[in-house]
């Protein structure tokens, strides 16, 4: 690591080129994102392919139906779409500076790849920095791209992914008209089924009283065999959403958000009306005895009510919060969250830290003994202490760890953390 400049000549961004609201729009994010991933934290991922238990207590069921209905698919798409932002946001720097940023771009990439593998691997399986470093690489290439020729190729994202998965669901139906066929089908989705019931179990065993180096091994395993290749079914949604944050950057929609105040009002209606039905219906679903293995008009159903709703609800949150953020009351209460929206990744990270010593062998050994409310409650206590120790350490200090860490790396010499 050298101290000399570097060969492009571009510095992190500082503290007076920040963007406010985006800052706080990504702290809301990491909230949501937290609420989500808490079923993960108590539950072995697998769970989640399966059937509710209809043994579960109803204030439980009513905390799963509101995540359903209010989180899962809306935080991701509001992250993805904040990290696509940040690419516009630095690419447009790098335009008025007459730099070459494609290289440096590439390093901070291939850096967040490391991260993410290092998180994935000794912390938490359920990482979502490896697919955003991957799909980083692929950004690149549009990141000339007009406006209205992002738009299209949002729409060709999702909608070639809904109509691949309608021709599955369409071709296995089909084939159950055929008696053989469909007795053939069932016993293969109830091995499946049988599978993940006793992956399932042997992840409660391991998580919830293997010592590190059990769960550490187990972790790794799980990934390879099954996390890894599954997170790739999100990579439709997380894509369309990166190119709306480039949109977003093209069109420098937070740049001068008073002049844009009408494209936001819009945007929040129409988020809200498609998002509100499609996300009951979602919620609805994933409630019922449906199984996320079972390739149903229902599933498809639910996932297309998912793949529409989850962004369309994440434009809503992200319009509203951006119309607030003008009301002098409500500025005051969304900055709260800029800091932690500042180390958003630093955050990210130790949330993955703070939940596995709560819930695993190694830790507090809680692993699949509370509930969905019981989760929502940790939650918001988790973060609000991350609200209150970013505050205090962006007073200190000017990155968050991971994310000094991750400018070093990247800019190939050590950033100055102090203030």
């Amino acid at each position: 690591m050298t101290t000399t400049a570097v060969s492009d000549n571009l510095t992190p961004v500082q503290p007076s080129e920040r963007i406010p609201i985006i800052d706080s729009l990504r702290g809301f994010a990491l909230l949501g994102i937290l609420l989500v991933n808490m079923g993960i934290f108590i539950h072995p991922i697998f769970a989640f392919l399966l059937p509710p238990d209809p043994a579960t207590p109803l204030i439980d069921r009513a905390a799963a139906w509101f995540i359903h209905f209010a989180a899962e698919g809306k935080f991701y798409a509001l992250f993805s779409l904040l990290f696509g932002l940040g690419f516009a946001i630095q690419f447009i720097r790098a335009e008025e500076r007459g730099r070459r940023i494609v290289p440096l771009y590439l390093r901070r990439l291939f850096v967040l790849l490391l991260i993410g593998m290092a998180h994935a691997f000794l912390v938490w399986t359920g990482d979502i920095l490896i697919l955003y470093a991957v799909l980083g690489f692929v950004l690149i290439l549009f990141r000339k791209a007009r406006p209205k020729t992002l738009l299209i190729w949002i729409g060709l994202t999702l909608g070639g992914y809904l109509l691949l998965l309608g021709g599955i669901v369409g071709l296995l139906q089909l084939a159950r008209l055929e008696p053989t066929m469909a007795v053939e089908l069932d016993q293969n989705f109830a091995a499946q089924e049988a599978y993940f019931l006793a992956e399932t179990e042997r992840a409660y065993q391991v998580y919830g009283q293997g010592s590190f180096a059990e769960i550490t091994q187990h972790r790794i395993d799980e990934y390879l065999n099954f996390i890894g290749f599954a997170a790739f079914g999100m990579v439709p949604g997380v894509f369309a959403m990166f190119l709306a944050g480039l949109y977003f950057g093209r069109r420098r929609l937070f740049y001068a958000v008073e002049e844009n105040i009408p494209f936001f009002r819009k945007l929040a209606w129409w988020g809200l009306a498609i998002g509100l039905p499609a996300n009951l219906l979602y919620a609805t679903i994933m409630s019922g005895p449906a199984s996320r293995l079972e390739l149903s008009p229902a599933f498809l159903a639910a996932t297309v009510a998912q793949i529409v709703g989850g962004p369309a609800l994440s434009l809503f949150y992200l319009s509203a919060l951006t119309l607030l953020s003008r009301r002098q009351t409500w500025h005051n209460r969304l900055q709260r969250l800029a800091p932690a929206g500042r180390m958003a990744l630093t955050n990210y990270l130790m949330q993955s830290i703070i939940c596995t010593l709560i819930f695993y062998g190694y830790g507090f050994g809680l692993f699949g003994r509370v509930g969905a409310a019981v989760g929502m409650l940790l939650t918001l206590v988790i973060f609000a202490a991350q609200v209150a120790w970013s505050r205090w350490w962006l007073q200190r200090y000017r990155y968050g760890p991971a994310e000094w860490l991750w400018r070093s790396l990247t800019y190939l010499r050590w950033q100055p953390l102090r203030r």
